[in-house]
């Protein structure tokens, strides 16, 4: 048992464990909407606040859950949020309406929220710096595995099972890890009492609320007014910015402050926030479009759908350890600049074979370069992020790494959803226009404004539909030629829409492979035998 207490591969185990279910949690609901909407007779609205309950309040309390961390231990709060997040899952999966399932997932938020910052935490006291990239890459691989894996898992549980197997799958595997939890950790406390910055805490959570609502309401809304409440989208996110400024104020005159300003005076460690968003904002940029085009605009199942991202999963998930440990050995800024260029070539090819009739195979080779590109990226970030935060404040440091990630995604997300839609609007018309003239000259006009009409309502596209509605009463033989064509210039408009909207993503992605020449590299250490040292500092002053 003290052997399983020491051994730093087997608590990367532990770890890894409960934070992929934590991940897994944030993709694999998207391929459920469908099927938990029939299942519990609710409206699209309603049921889209199963997947935004959760990423909101996931993402607010990262940075309160890593202080507490360095407060309190890392092993008591992960062990906490494994156990709310374990309790919340069979919550989910035993909901009878969609209220209940929405409260079950804001308690899933929470728990999952409290668990991630003690993940990197942890690593980074129990590893010494130049062992802590292979570990970073295990956790780097596993962060890219279940962000592509929630389609595929989701997909085939949703298929073959039922969808409520999403979340009570959880619950074996959150046991398990829990009890783990208590046998394999240790706890390591922090060297001193630290004081509440209360203060700090109301004004981020607010701040951080506010942005994040703004950004995932804010296409719901129109970027305008939202209902009947006196008060717009841009005011919201306005008002959340305002917020963060008087925080970052705040925070340089507290003695204990709820994040250490002083982080950001490491240049690697600011540089890696950065590029954590960037990627974030990239991945997200691309992969929705993306899977719409699969299941929409192709036609594929969920379940397809999943396994033709799968080879980027794949060769993720073996790529990252690999791409960690040489993270150690040469430093990561070089891998880092490889790595996002290899996910911006395969993505972008992604998008550039993508056709009418493409299949599988046509994205084999894409994918897998662009999950080299993954998993080359995360371990190196994650490793030049952390590897000179001092293990007090590492708790602190992971939330402030996870909340910048998370908001790189939001602002993606928020940002390509109006581009593609703006976009749509401008190729289905064309497209239109372009194939109405196989029609008999009464339908064409007809046809046309059902595409303007669609575009000017907001789009609800579902698998291998148009989304425009066609006009009624026509004669069979009509009737069908219209659906036929109207498949077809949603397809060739969709696919167009796509390409122009990879624009943006790839241009931002080439631009951060750059950013990372402004990585600090690593001093070579010039003793061997004197490697092992900072680890052993870094968990005496951890443990006081």
């Amino acid at each position: 048992m003290a052997q399983a207490r020491t051994n730093p591969w087997l608590v990367l185990l532990v770890l890894t464990t409960g934070f992929f279910m934590i991940m897994l949690d944030t993709t694999i609901v998207n391929v459920a909407i469908p099927a938990m909407s029939t299942g519990l007779n609710t409206t699209l609205d309603q049921i889209l606040w199963v997947l935004n309950a959760y990423v909101l309040v996931y993402a607010v309390l990262l940075i309160t859950a890593g202080r507490l961390g360095d407060l309190y231990g890392q092993r008591s709060l992960f062990a906490i949020g494994l156990f709310i997040f374990t309790f919340a899952s069979a919550l989910c999966g035993l909901s009878q309406n969609p209220t209940e399932l929405i409260a079950a997932r804001i308690l899933q938020g929470v728990g999952g929220a409290l668990l991630t910052p003690q993940t990197l935490a942890i690593l980074t006291t129990i590893f010494p710096p130049e062992r802590r990239g292979a570990a970073f890459g295990v956790w780097g691989g596993v962060a890219g595995l279940a962000t592509l894996a929630g389609p595929t898992i989701g997909g085939a549980i949703i298929t073959y099972i039922d969808w409520r197997w999403i979340f009570y799958i959880n619950v074996p595997i959150g046991i398990a890890a829990l009890i783990a939890t208590f046998l394999v950790i240790p706890d390591i406390r922090p060297g001193r009492r630290h004081g509440w910055d209360v203060v700090g805490i109301v004004v981020a959570t607010a701040g951080l609320f506010a942005i994040v609502f703004g950004l995932i309401e804010g296409e719901r809304y129109n970027w305008g007014q939202i209902g009947s409440y006196p008060v717009s989208i841009p005011e919201v996110i306005g008002g959340g910015v305002v917020l963060m400024i008087l925080f970052l104020i705040w925070e340089r005159y507290q003695a204990e402050p709820l994040v250490p300003l002083s982080l950001f005076k490491e240049r690697n460690f600011a540089v890696a926030n950065w590029i954590a968003a960037a990627i974030s904002f990239g991945m997200l940029s691309m992969f929705l479009p993306f899977t719409i085009y699969l299941q929409s605009a192709r036609g594929f199942s969920a379940l397809v759908a999943g396994l033709t991202m799968a080879p980027m999963s794949l060769t993720s998930m073996f790529t990252a350890p690999f791409a960690g440990r040489m993270a150690d050995r040469v430093g990561g800024k070089y891998i880092l600049m490889a790595g996002i260029a290899l996910f911006t070539i395969g993505m972008g090819s992604l998008a550039f074979v993508a056709g009418p009739d493409s299949t599988w195979i046509n994205f084999l080779v894409p994918a897998v370069v662009a999950g080299l590109g993954i998993g080359m990226t995360f371990a190196p970030m994650t490793t030049v992020a952390m590897r000179n935060i001092e293990p007090r404040i590492a708790g602190s440091a992971s939330a402030v790494l996870n909340t910048i990630r998370q908001l790189g995604a939001a602002i993606g997300s928020a940002i390509i959803g109006a581009l593609l839609q703006n976009r749509l609007a401008t190729t289905l018309h064309d497209q239109a226009v372009s194939q109405s003239g196989a029609l008999p000259e009464a339908f064409r006009a007809q046809f046309v404004a059902a595409f303007s009409n669609v575009s000017s309502k907001g789009f609800e596209i579902g698998t291998g539909e148009s989304g425009a509605r066609l006009p009624g009463n026509l004669p069979p033989s009509v009737a069908h030629q219209l659906s036929v064509i109207a498949h077809d210039v949603f397809v060739s408009g969709y696919i167009d829409a796509m390409k122009q909207t990879f624009v943006l993503p790839i241009a931002f992605l080439v631009l951060t492979a750059f950013t990372t020449l402004l990585i600090k590299r690593r001093k070579a250490t010039a003793v061997p035998g004197v490697q092992e040292q900072p680890k052993e500092e870094e968990v005496r002053a951890a443990a006081g």
